[in-house]
């Protein structure tokens, strides 16, 4: 089953969601509750720890609706600190996801910031031998590559070519406002690069990572076009990944509802269930 857009936070496991996305002690099925709520997850913990054990692949598979999709990130081992240059262990990774294989999304190759257009050979080996059936997307931080120029044409041609998707990072609105008394924006604006945001569909599950800020109306407002773009990919067919983070991530999931919401108006998208701690404190 496909879904016609998959929406997701950038992790699952919060607990400053307990009592809002979650109950108020919920401390297990964290992954249930969510996958009953989004359909999508950013697998931020392999980029740090790598695949994790075939018994936590399954336990998770068991947990989530078949319609989910994990959307793991590769190693930072393999795209950091090997800078690409084993892409035999990029297929190690793979093959240690297998039993989520079928509720895989793209998986995320994020490159550093100093990984520019004389890597690209590395890039395109791995893209190469990548398996046709497991989607992938990928995020660089380059700034020849947000320039428009002959290394950004030569990027979107080489992603075209072998149906990867380009993550589009769009960080305009936690840089809208300065930093002063917020921590949490202060962080989010050390933590993520200012980077152009360039939209283009390069194959057929566009992902969208969207760094919002503290403030509801500035994310509705940045948000207003990509309500118009993400029509305009499910109405041509191809299967849209956004996911929503918002500066110190405690009010990410109700953050995502709300522009979903506004998405939803403009389209024929089902609508979210309700959130699991919501439901629980109606009863009292």
């Amino acid at each position: 089953m496909t879904l016609p857009l998959y929406l997701g936070l950038p992790m699952w496991a919060n607990q400053d969601w307990c009592g809002s996305l979650y109950p108020q002690h919920a401390r297990s099925n964290l992954l249930g509750d969510y996958s009953a709520v989004f359909s999508s997850v950013e697998g931020n913990t392999t980029f740090y720890s790598g695949a994790p054990s075939t018994s936590t692949l399954n336990a998770w598979a068991s947990q989530t609706r078949s319609a989910f999709r994990f959307c793991f990130k590769l190693p930072a081992a393999i795209t950091h600190e090997q800078r690409l240059a084993d892409p035999q262990a990029a297929l190690d990774f793979l093959d240690a996801l297998a039993p989520l294989h079928h509720q895989m999304g793209p998986t995320m190759i994020q490159l550093p910031g100093d990984f520019g257009p004389r890597d690209m050979p590395r890039l395109e080996a791995l893209l190469n031998i990548w398996p046709r059936h497991l989607p992938c997307a990928v995020e660089v931080r380059h700034p020849a590559f947000f320039h428009k120029g002959a290394a950004e044409q030569a990027l979107n041609r080489l992603l075209i070519t072998f149906s990867a998707n380009r993550v589009m990072l769009d960080v305009r609105p936690v840089f809208a406002t300065s930093a002063e008394d917020s921590p949490g924006l202060a962080h989010a604006q050390q933590e993520k690069p200012r980077l152009p945001l360039h939209v283009l569909s390069t194959a057929g599950q566009p992902v969208i990572r969207f760094i919002g800020h503290l403030d509801k109306q500035i994310n509705s407002d940045y948000f207003a076009a990509w309500i118009k773009q993400l029509s305009l990919w499910i109405n041509q067919g191809k299967t849209p990944f956004l996911f929503v983070h918002t500066a110190d991530n405690r009010h990410a999931p109700a953050m995502a509802r709300w522009l979903y919401q506004q998405l939803t108006a403009h389209t024929g998208l089902a609508a979210l269930g309700a959130f699991p701690g919501e439901k629980q404190a109606d009863l009292f």
